[in-house]
């Protein structure tokens, strides 16, 4: 495989090489999509991006039949596609999990700790009382919680009151630390 630019098969149709046409057509390019994107680097990553295309096109015997407005349009439509990119981008960016600084030792332990104390106190509680508790904690309503135990709304409220007046005497001395 020779380099393009090196030899005819680089050359364009009205005969240019890829190189004269780089150098004739660039400059003009950049500008445009410096006006198109606002920013001259990512213009010149886009001009760069459409002459690659050119020359894979080139390449594989596909040569266009106007290469400057090949060109453009190559540049234009990489330019939309990366607006559109850059737009999705922004409007998720939000929602993105940023990583956090390092965890404080200190907090580990000690939320280690209070993870094994309620799992130790919720293991202590009757099945139905922890189902009931667990349900709660995952924010289902009194009347869910009731379907699923298979009691009335009114007894599942008894129930998790019950529940948690057990489970706080268990948890009362990892909530002080």
């Amino acid at each position: 495989m020779t380099p393009l630019g090196s030899d005819t098969a680089a050359q364009t149709p009205d005969g240019m090489l890829l190189t004269d046409l780089y150098l004739a057509h660039a400059p003009g390019l950049t500008r445009w999509m410096t006006s198109f994107t606002r920013d001259p680097e990512v213009a010149a990553d886009l001009v760069q991006e459409a002459f690659l295309r050119l020359a894979r096109e080139l390449e594989a015997g596909r040569r266009p039949d106007n290469a400057p407005a090949w060109l453009a349009q190559v540049a234009r439509n990489l330019a939309t596609s990366r607006a559109r990119r850059v737009s999705t981008a922004s409007r998720f960016e939000p929602f993105l999990e940023r990583p956090s600084a390092p965890e404080d030792p200190a907090a580990a332990v000690i939320a280690t700790e209070r993870a094994t104390a309620v799992h130790a106190a919720l293991a202590d509680l009757r099945p139905v009382d922890r189902t009931a508790l667990l349900l709660a904690a995952e924010g289902h309503h009194n009347a869910e919680i009731a379907v699923r135990i298979g009691r009335t709304e009114l007894a599942t409220r008894a129930l998790l009151c019950r529940a948690r007046r057990r489970l706080r005497p268990m948890l009362a001395p990892v909530a002080l630390a």
